[in-house]
C-alpha cells in the first residue's frame, strides 16, 4: 500500500511538471546592458490563453499576466506596480518531501504582493507572515526600485532567499530557475536540461555585454537548440516551404504548454518606476512578437493584448494559438504535444512563422526604442502611450490580417 502511494506522489509530480513547467530567471542591473535588473518567467501551463490587466485595487497600482478565463483577475502569473516591484514564479518540484496537498494558490501570493509590497523586503515579510504549512512549492522571483533582484526558494515550513547581487551566488549577475529549487534535494523535480539551454545563452550574452531583454526573449524563449542532445532545429531551415518536416520536440525551453514569455525590465535605484518596462510575448512564443507595456493610471492597454468577449481570449493570443495549430500539426493522441511540424516555422523560402514575425516585432521594437529613451530623459507622456497602443493595435491586426488569412481574421 505505501508503495502504491509513493508511486501515486510521483506520478503526480510528473504531471504536475508537464503542466507546470516554466523557465524563469532574476537578473541584477549590474550585469545587463542598460544596468537595470531583469525579471524573466516563460510560462508553461495548460492555460493557454492569457491577457494582459490594470489594477486599482490595492495600495499600489499594477499590471499583469491573467488567465483569459480568470474574468476579475483574481491570480497574477508575472507583474509589476507603480512602486516599482515585480514579481514571477516558477513551480518547484523538490523542495517539500511530506504528503501536504499543495494549494496551487501562487498567482494569489503573487497578487497580493503586488498590491501591497514595493521593496523585496516587504515581500520577504509578506513570506514571515504566512501561516505553515504554506501548502506551496515555488521559486519566486522578484526584483525592486531599490535595485533589489532575488529569488525566494518557498517550501512548506521555510524560505531561502538567494540575492542576484551576491557575487557569491551568482557570479555573473543572474540567477535561473526552472521546476527545481537549488536548496531542494538535486535529481527531483523537472527543467534540468531547459536550465542548461537557459544558462548558455545567459552566459553568452555577459561576456559580450548583451544581456538585455530582447536578447533573453528572443534568443531563449524561442531558442530551438537542445543542450543534451546537442539538435539544433535550424538545422532544417533549408527545406522548401510546404515540405512537411516533423521533428520531436521535448525539453527545448519552448513546449507545447508555452503561453507567454515575458521580461520585466526595472529601474535603477534613483530612477522613477514609472520607466518600467513589461516586455511581453502573448501566446505561443514561436508565433507572437513582443508588445511593451508600461504602467500609467491613465493608459489604455493595447486591445489585442486585453480581453475580446468574442474571442474569449486576447486576440494577440488568439491569433498565436491560431499559427500554433499548424505547428502541432499532428493530431492524434498524446504524440500531439510531442511532435512539430518544423517546416512551418522556418524554411528555405523565409516562409516559415520565425522568419516572417520578426518583421513586425522589429517595427513594433524601434517605435517603443525612440520614444523609452525620450521618456526616460523627459518623462513618460501618457497621450504618447495611448497613441502607441493604438497604433500597436493596428499594425498587429493588419499584419496577421495580411500575412496568415488562414486565420481568417475579423
Amino acid at each position: 500500500m505505501k508503495r502504491l502511494i509513493t508511486i501515486a506522489i510521483l506520478l503526480f509530480a510528473f504531471f504536475a511538471a508537464e503542466t507546470q513547467a516554466c523557465t524563469t530567471a532574476v537578473v541584477s542591473g549590474k550585469y545587463t546592458k542598460n544596468g537595470k535588473p531583469l525579471l524573466w518567467k516563460h510560462r508553461d501551463t495548460w492555460a493557454v490563453n492569457n491577457k494582459i490587466m490594470h489594477f486599482k485595487d490595492g495600495k499600489f497600482e499594477y499590471t499583469g499576466l491573467v488567465n483569459s478565463k480568470d474574468e476579475t483577475g483574481k491570480s497574477i502569473w508575472i507583474g509589476f506596480n507603480d512602486a516599482g516591484f515585480g514579481i514571477m514564479n516558477s513551480a518547484s518540484y523538490n523542495l517539500n518531501n511530506d504528503t501536504i496537498k499543495q494549494s496551487g494558490l501562487e498567482g494569489r501570493i503573487m497578487k497580493q504582493a503586488l498590491q501591497s509590497c514595493a521593496t523585496i523586503d516587504d515581500f520577504e515579510q509578506l513570506l514571515k507572515d504566512m501561516p505553515q504549512p504554506t501548502r506551496l512549492e515555488a521559486n519566486f522571483g522578484v526584483i525592486d526600485a531599490q535595485g533589489g533582484a532575488a529569488y525566494f526558494e518557498l517550501a512548506n515550513f521555510s524560505y531561502v532567499k538567494i540575492d542576484a547581487n551576491d557575487a557569491t551566488a551568482a557570479p555573473y549577475g543572474y540567477l535561473i530557475r526552472t521546476n527545481y529549487s537549488f536548496t531542494g534535494e538535486m535529481g527531483i523535480g523537472g527543467g534540468y536540461i531547459r536550465y542548461v539551454t537557459a544558462n548558455k545563452v545567459f552566459d553568452d550574452a555577459v561576456k559580450i555585454n548583451e544581456l538585455s531583454a530582447q536578447t533573453v526573449l528572443q534568443k531563449a524563449s524561442r531558442n530551438l537548440t537542445h543542450s543534451l542532445t546537442e539538435q539544433n532545429l535550424w538545422d532544417y531551415k533549408n527545406l522548401a516551404a510546404g515540405e512537411k518536416k516533423y521533428v520531436h520536440f521535448l525539453d527545448f525551453i519552448p513546449r507545447s504548454g508555452s503561453s507567454s514569455s515575458i521580461i520585466i525590465e526595472g529601474v535603477n535605484k534613483d530612477e522613477t518606476p514609472e520607466n518600467i518596462v513589461m516586455w511581453t510575448m502573448l501566446g505561443f512564443p514561436l508565433t507572437t512578437v513582443i508588445i511593451p507595456v508600461w504602467l500609467h493610471s491613465d493608459m489604455q492597454l493595447p486591445q489585442v493584448m486585453s480581453y475580446d468577449e468574442e474571442l474569449k481570449d486576447s486576440p494577440l493570443c488568439h491569433y498565436a494559438l491560431g499559427l500554433k495549430e499548424e505547428v502541432f500539426a499532428m493530431k492524434w493522441g498524446h504524440s500531439k504535444k510531442y511532435y512539430i511540424d518544423i517546416n512551418s516555422l522556418l524554411n528555405a523560402d523565409d516562409k516559415g512563422f520565425m522568419q516572417v514575425l520578426p518583421t513586425l516585432e522589429e517595427e513594433i521594437l524601434n517605435k517603443a526604442y525612440a520614444y523609452k529613451q525620450d521618456w526616460e530623459e523627459n518623462g513618460l507622456k501618457v497621450s504618447e502611450l495611448n497613441e502607441y497602443y493604438n497604433w500597436i493595435d493596428g499594425v498587429v491586426w493588419n499584419f496577421y490580417q495580411v500575412n496568415f488569412p488562414q486565420l481568417k481574421i475579423k
